[in-house]
């Protein structure tokens, strides 16, 4: 990554503030917020998580869902999930674990990768302690962080722990071997450009080698076999359109339950900017899949 591009990043995220507007329809101001901060710790250094706890209290410990923010691995603003943190943690009656994890390029690859799964296992592991089942845990995320969550499945899958019920993948980026440029945008003004797409690569793996690592590049793993059911959400004009529907098909092709919705008349970070109708119907798809991968197995109804 060179000295100008570097300055360009920092001086993005300085201002990154600003782009920072949930439309009015997506606040669900009527859900209750009922929040707490925790740290957790990794083998690359601590980690702040925001806890979303349901509105309405059971008795029994609730189930876990771990959310990845998105920004391109270098925008640190977790807080633009708090609407789909706010509604999965209403509607799916779980617990929302939403993970502050380092960016670049102050910190590059594999840092966010390794808290990524760091805290998944945590997670697991700590369920009785704060008050969650961590036997039935899923994770997700959006742009960026529907990347590190296809990471987590994968690292979960080979190193036998722990076992994600769901996957959300929300229009990731699955595959930085190939240009930014030379992704096929449906539209002539996408809302992630060429230009941006590179400064994120080159923030997040400065070695241009390595992106071909399939906790970079998930959709370049040589086996999919044994991972987490997925649902995967792409968006029409979106420049990551194609290997997010590539994503979904290799994972049917290898035996995973995938679940693929193609979202018509969208850009990249619509369940975040808008349009609001479907955007809602996307988030409640999200909350409505938690809702039935936390089912219990022995009380899943037969087919």
């Amino acid at each position: 990554m060179g000295t100008m591009d570097a300055v360009t990043v920092r001086a993005m995220q300085a201002l990154s503030f600003l782009m920072q507007k949930t439309p009015r329809g997506l606040r669900f101001e009527e859900i209750p917020k009922r929040v707490t901060k925790i740290r957790v710790p990794t083998s690359v250094g601590d980690v702040s998580c925001t806890i979303y706890r349901p509105p309405v209290w059971s008795p029994l410990p609730p189930p876990v869902y771990v959310n990845f923010h998105g920004g391109g691995f270098v925008f640190r603003h977790p807080e633009a999930d708090d609407h789909i943190c706010r509604y999965i943690a209403a509607h799916a009656q779980c617990v929302v674990v939403n993970v502050d994890y380092d960016v670049a390029p102050q910190r590059a690859f594999p840092v966010a990768a390794t808290q990524a799964y760091d805290v998944t296992v945590w997670v697991t592991r700590h369920g009785e302690a704060q008050g969650w089942d961590g036997s039935r845990v899923a994770v997700g995320g959006h742009s960026a962080g529907g990347n590190l969550a296809a990471g987590v499945c994968l690292s979960a899958r080979d190193r036998g722990e722990p076992s994600p019920l769901l996957q959300i993948l929300d229009y990731p980026p699955l595959d930085l071997t190939v240009d930014p440029g030379d992704k096929r945008a449906r539209t002539d003004k996408p809302l992630l450009t060429p230009g941006m797409g590179r400064l994120f690569d080159s923030s997040y793996v400065p070695d241009a080698s390595r992106r071909a690592d399939p906790l970079v590049s998930p959709l370049l793993a040589d086996d999919l076999t044994g991972l987490a059911p997925a649902l995967v959400i792409t968006a029409e004009y979106d420049i990551l359109r194609d290997e997010g529907d590539a994503y979904a098909d290799a994972l049917a092709a290898a035996g995973v339950p995938v679940t693929h919705r193609m979202v018509e008349g969208v850009d990249h970070a619509f369940t975040h900017r808008g349009p609001v109708e479907p955007a809602i119907e996307t988030i409640a798809l999200m909350a409505t899949s938690l809702s039935a991968a936390f089912v219990p197995s022995a009380s899943r109804p037969r087919p």
